[in-house]
């Protein structure tokens, strides 16, 4: 994916100003920011839920920034980048079973019969470590991790070229995001699934993310390796989230 010179304003707010990045087939990018940085913007426009006020996106060299031709070019658009949001709760139907969860988004998406769709159900299941029990159960009746593979195997249905990862681990408790976080590494390294990974939380992206890309007021102030701006970083924006980053010994009483 190759982003460049991606701009969009509400009113008199410009919400992104001339943000420009490659993402590599298989790398992982972390966009870091506070609220209100332009992250959630910007990655609407990648996937096409907000068209851009100037500048392109282009995967394999086709401008996604350019408006869809039709239903077969909005779908194949969407088999591409796939999104998935920091409450799957919300994100998923609470009448539909996880299997009809998935069901449904390869009957949309794919030509397989009834029989290749319940394999292809069973396979994405195992491949977020779930099973025949949860297969059956709404999602009423999942903790918010396994709620959250069902997110990541609904996106996955689709085998897309980008996931979009919003906030995704942000809503679970800390030992139920190291899981998920050990979860989409296994995912990126087997399927060499490029991520693009929102947050404001740079304590989960040394875990996560090849590279890191800082976004102040819809700008770019600093991009680079993970390892190099999250342990020397240049710009004092960055040197203000990682402050705000809890340490061994913190504590709310001692801030």
């Amino acid at each position: 994916m190759a982003v460049t010179g991606l701009r969009k304003r509400y009113g008199d707010h410009l919400a992104v100003d001339d943000v420009s990045f490659t993402l590599a087939p298989g790398a992982s990018l972390a966009l870091v920011g506070e609220s209100g940085s332009g992250k959630t913007t910007t990655v609407r426009m990648l996937v096409g839920l907000e068209r851009p006020d100037g500048g392109t996106v282009r995967l394999d060299g086709r401008d996604r920034s350019a408006r869809p031709r039709g239903r077969a070019e909005r779908l194949a658009r969407a088999r591409e980048i796939q999104m998935v949001f920091q409450d799957p709760y919300l994100s998923l139907d609470p009448r539909v079973s996880v299997s009809g969860c998935l069901d449904e988004v390869l009957r949309l998406h794919t030509g397989l019969d009834a029989p290749a769709r319940r394999a292809r159900v069973t396979e994405l299941l195992d491949q977020v470590g779930l099973g025949a029990r949860e297969a059956t159960t709404l999602p009423r009746g999942l903790s918010g991790g396994q709620r959250q593979r069902v997110a990541i195997a609904r996106a996955l249905a689709v085998e897309p070229r980008v996931l979009v990862l919003d906030e995704a681990v942000a809503a679970l408790d800390v030992s139920i995001q190291a899981q998920i976080l050990d979860l989409l590494a296994t995912i990126r390294r087997e399927a060499g699934i490029s991520y693009l990974f929102v947050t404001h939380d740079l304590a989960v992206v040394r875990h996560i993310a090849d590279e890191v890309m800082v976004l102040k007021s819809g700008q770019v102030v600093e991009a680079g390796p993970a390892g190099r701006v999250l342990d020397a970083p240049e710009h004092p924006y960055t040197r203000l989230l990682l402050a705000s980053v809890p340490r061994r010994g913190w504590s709310l009483a001692g801030r």
